[in-house]
């Protein structure tokens, strides 16, 4: 970190502002449910939609990744991602009815999916050498826009209304685009055509089951962390200050990885340390909710916080060029954002069947589980991926 370039630190604080536009749209949801229903008759399935919309508009449009970089510059791809989330942010502030905001998270949903398929391949072209490193800064940009959107929304939603402080997150998706455009490198892709989608590769499919189930883990504590504890007697403000702290950690955890990462060729280390803190989160959260609050959300948001970027550089790992980063990286994240849809819906159902959520967590940790036995077959001798 300390040997990047005048200029590398450019592109590293435009990197993370990039990555700060990505998960807002889905964060303000979730303090303000309570809002929601009030206003425009929401219920809980529908709130797990507006997660569950962007996430499954990640994946579809994740799977398209290759056509599009062999079609697209991603520099190109990128700006329009940015723009994308820009319009679904902005017209929030005219949306009134349920229909609306789930057209904004649809719209969203794409340029997320746009940006996430394209840059690490991106990346990998810019800075080969260093491609790992800014992946995790990158990863850390998506954890923060996470917390601030968390931490804020509540409190602009109590001063100028709901709409206006779900479409004020429209400001740092303007600045990262003029600040893309003109402070990042222009260079084109390749036009060689692009490699298909290995899924003839057990070991692809492996790699996108554990995206997918961790980054499961990510959408449901974003969708309803705040409202578990609202349950339990907390005020909105409060549970979204829970879901901030919880997403600040996972920046912290996105930082440590990106600076740490390279002591590790065997990535299974920090993956089952990972796991272990989202196993322990997740008992503490269906046990002691309210006594550990801080804890458990700390505890929680490191172990989400590092599993995220992690799952993106171990499949990066797998890929020895740009064309084959966007191939794999577009299989892994686009059939994984579609596993990953699935879990915050699910969590709506349950909530309105059984008006709590200790079935959706208790899910999940069978689900962390399974990733434990997964994580141990990424050999870095023996685990390959065939194109």
């Amino acid at each position: 970190m300390n040997k990047f370039s005048h200029n590398q630190w450019i592109l590293v604080t435009i990197i993370i502002l990039v990555g700060l536009n990505l998960r807002p749209i889905m964060a303000s949801i979730s303090p303000i449910i309570p809002v929601l229903a009030n206003d425009i008759g929401i219920n809980n399935q529908t709130a797990g939609l507006l997660t569950t919309l962007p996430v499954a508009m990640m994946g579809c449009f994740a799977l398209l990744g290759p056509r599009i970089q062999s079609r697209v510059s991603e520099y190109i791809g990128i700006l329009v991602g940015l723009l994308a989330i820009a319009l679904s942010c902005g017209y929030r502030f005219f949306a009134d009815s349920t229909l609306l905001l789930l057209l904004t998270s649809l719209i969203g949903g794409i340029g997320i999916a746009i940006i996430q398929t394209l840059m690490p391949a991106y990346l990998k072209r810019i800075a080969p050498d260093n491609a790992s490193v800014f992946m995790g800064l990158f990863t850390t940009g998506i954890m923060a826009g996470a917390a601030i959107s968390a931490a804020t929304t509540s409190p602009l939603e109590g001063v100028f209304g709901w709409n206006i402080a779900l479409s004020i997150m429209a400001i740092p998706a303007i600045l990262a685009i003029i600040l893309f455009f003109s402070g990042m490198p222009h260079i084109k892709s390749s036009r060689n055509g692009y490699l298909p989608l290995p899924i003839k590769s057990k070991n692809a499919w492996l790699l996108m089951l554990f995206f997918g189930i961790g980054t499961g883990a990510y959408t449901l504590v974003l969708a309803w962390l705040p409202l578990n504890y609202t349950q339990l007697g907390w005020s909105r403000d409060a549970s979204g200050a829970l879901l901030s702290i919880l997403t600040m950690a996972e920046v912290i955890s996105g930082i440590l990885i990106s600076i740490f990462i390279k002591k590790f060729n065997d990535r299974r280390k920090p993956l089952f340390v990972t796991l272990s803190l989202i196993l322990v989160g997740l008992i503490l959260l269906i046990y002691i909710p309210s006594k550990l609050a801080f804890l458990t959300v700390i505890i929680l948001g490191l172990g989400i916080g590092a599993l995220f970027p992690l799952s993106l550089i171990i499949a990066l790992d797998y890929a020895s060029n740009a064309k084959q980063a966007v191939t794999l990286l577009a299989f892994v994240q686009g059939g994984g954002y579609l596993i990953a849809s699935v879990f915050p819906f699910m969590a709506g159902v349950l909530i309105d069947a059984s008006s709590e959520l200790t079935g959706a967590w208790i899910g999940m940790i069978i689900g962390v589980l399974l990733l434990f036995t997964i994580c141990n077959k990424f050999s870095p001798r023996d685990f390959v991926v065939r194109y």
